[in-house]
């Protein structure tokens, strides 16, 4: 079996169904309501549907092995993602320690482990967007969430540098991924479905304005990576299992949010309209005006495919959207 957290999510929801179409069997690890809740996971038929709760005691791993179906590997998406949160205490339990008491069960019991970790550890990119481990620590993100990323990231490398790894290990820093199945991220779902919605509803898009000397509205730019790419990816790796290391998940292009919006506007069919707004004074000076992934170490390790354009990724969930799948 293939144990996938946050099997509920965006992310660990398109993981566990690529390898329940593999024919694999899938442990789906979240909040068991959000199984119940969250339409587009209706497809989802794992052999088994636990809590984050029920992975962590002791015995779990012990009944699937005397069951004789031990894990292969496990997929660790589940965390929380809110960049706006605030409750430094709550993200060290879920993103920090849960990361942790995973990677320890896995380093025991000599079992793969991938995990998603964030550009967001990567701040306003003072240190650029290479994703070099020796320089993890002089990383300076700009809120709470990017911070628990990182502080997991370190954990991850001291810990393999003294000895105390899973067989297999690798960290992923998701920049911006969207695709569909994200409707229940609400606020901070991609700005290619909430554009959708506008559109549908009022005919226009809302963005940002740029508050920062130089750089003009709509043109704060972001490396937008399609869901299916993630997905590509985190199977290769295990596929080939990928030794070790940290790597950055991105196209390796930054587009801006204008480009996404005229993207958007052109897969239906309509002349654009974008309306901007101020950035609200709570995310202003935690606003990233430039991300880009370095990719040349995940090429290295021998990932080779190509990464899908924002243009034809943008029609894909568009295209899932008006068929109804969110």
């Amino acid at each position: 079996m293939i144990l996938v957290t946050g099997a509920a999510g965006f992310i660990g929801y398109r993981i566990a169904r690529a390898l329940q179409k593999r024919g694999l069997p899938v442990i789906a690890v979240d909040e068991l309501l959000f199984f119940e809740s969250r339409q587009e996971h209706g497809d989802l038929n794992p052999a088994l549907k636990v809590s984050p709760e029920q992975v962590l005691e002791s015995s779990f791993y012990d009944v699937l092995e005397e069951k004789g179906t031990p894990v292969r590997a496990v997929f660790h998406l589940g965390a929380s993602s809110d960049t706006t949160e605030m409750r430094v205490d709550f993200l060290k339990r879920v993103n920090v320690d849960y990361s942790k008491r995973l990677w320890e069960i896995c380093t025991e019991r000599k079992i793969p482990f991938l995990y998603a970790s964030s550009a967001a550890t990567y701040g306003a990119g003072e240190q650029g967007y290479a994703d070099d481990e020796d320089r993890m620590a002089l990383l300076q993100p700009l809120n709470p969430y990017g911070e628990s990323k990182r502080l997991f990231d370190l954990f991850a490398v001291e810990e393999d540098r003294a000895g105390r790894a899973p067989p297999s290990w690798s960290g992923y820093k998701f920049f911006n991924v969207y695709g569909f199945g994200e409707r229940h991220k609400g606020r901070q779902s991609s700005v290619v479905l909430q554009g959708f919605d506008q559109i549908r509803e009022k005919g226009f898009i809302r963005l940002f304005r740029s508050h920062k000397d130089g750089i003009a509205d709509g043109e704060q730019k972001r490396d937008f990576v399609l869901v299916d790419d993630v997905v590509s990816v985190m199977l290769w790796a295990l596929d080939t299992r990928l030794k070790r290391g940290i790597f950055n998940l991105g196209s390796g292009q930054a587009r801006s949010f204008k480009d996404l919006a005229i993207a958007t506007f052109h897969a239906l069919g309509q002349e654009p309209r974008i309306e901007f707004i101020d950035t609200p004074i709570e995310i202003r000076d935690r606003y990233q005006y430039f991300t880009e992934a370095r990719m040349e170490k995940l090429r290295g390790a021998g990932y080779s495919a190509a990464f899908t354009s924002l243009e034809d990724g943008v029609r894909k969930t568009v295209e899932a959207l008006r068929a109804g799948h969110v």
